[in-house]
């Protein structure tokens, strides 16, 4: 492990438990309620792919963070610990959503290696950070036509968002990642394919989000948006 190693595990293990404190804080004494609080968890953590993908010199250590968290996540589902992301009724998606995105780092993300695809990695985790938050936000505050696959109900209104939201997001990852600092020996993405895979991907999303039942959608729209990333622009 280096020095730099070393020093992403102190900061992403900082940010991470920051954002929690952050977030049971303004519950508590800003009286936010707590969809808004685990929405804002949410997307602080999936942002935070970036930060990792900025600060690791060894990718083996870098996942460490993410595969944390799915064990930390499920004792914070388990026994309620923050009200700020789990309520009595909330499903273990935190769980699922720390599993998925160690999945598509530990296939995609090779540091300091021409066969480094974590861009793909970034950009299926951006499908759930956005499309997802975005989808819930819409769908609750502006939702009025529904529709019903199997116990999950959905809105038309929050589908949208999502396509929309998790379209933009991968198609800003694909655009700027590759060819950076985040991503220096991976080739920049032309801007034709980028467009056409973020919008597949996007829809691919879109209909994942709206047939899983409630929570797995952490697991199935990142996972499978980096799938078909990954298979349109020839990487499988």
């Amino acid at each position: 492990m280096s020095t730099r190693d070393l020093i992403g595990l102190i900061v992403s293990f900082g940010y991470a438990f920051g954002l929690l404190i952050i977030a049971e804080v303004i519950r508590r004494w800003r009286g936010y309620p707590q969809d808004f609080t685990r929405k804002f968890v949410h997307i602080g953590a999936g942002m935070w792919v970036f930060g990792v993908l900025a600060l690791f010199e060894n990718w083996t250590i870098g996942i460490i963070p993410f595969a944390t968290f799915i064990v930390l996540n499920f004792i914070f589902y388990r026994f309620r610990l923050l009200a700020a992301m789990d309520a009595p009724d909330s499903t273990p998606g935190t769980v699922y959503f720390a599993l998925s995105i160690t999945i598509l780092f530990l296939i995609f993300w090779r540091t300091n290696s021409p066969a480094d695809r974590g861009y793909i990695a970034a950009a299926g985790t951006m499908a759930m950070t956005w499309g997802d938050a975005l989808a819930a936000i819409v769908g609750k505050r502006w939702g009025r036509h529904y529709y019903q696959i199997g116990q999950g109900r959905r809105s038309f209104e929050g589908s949208a968002a999502m396509f929309i939201a998790s379209t933009v997001a991968i198609l800003l990852t694909l655009l700027f990642t590759p060819g950076s600092a985040l991503s220096p020996q991976s080739s920049p993405t032309d801007v034709g394919a980028a467009l056409i895979t973020s919008i597949v991907a996007g829809l691919v999303a879109t209909i994942a989000e709206g047939v899983s039942p409630h929570g797995t959608d952490n697991i199935s729209v990142p996972l499978l948006a980096g799938a078909v990333i990954a298979g349109m622009l020839g990487v499988v």
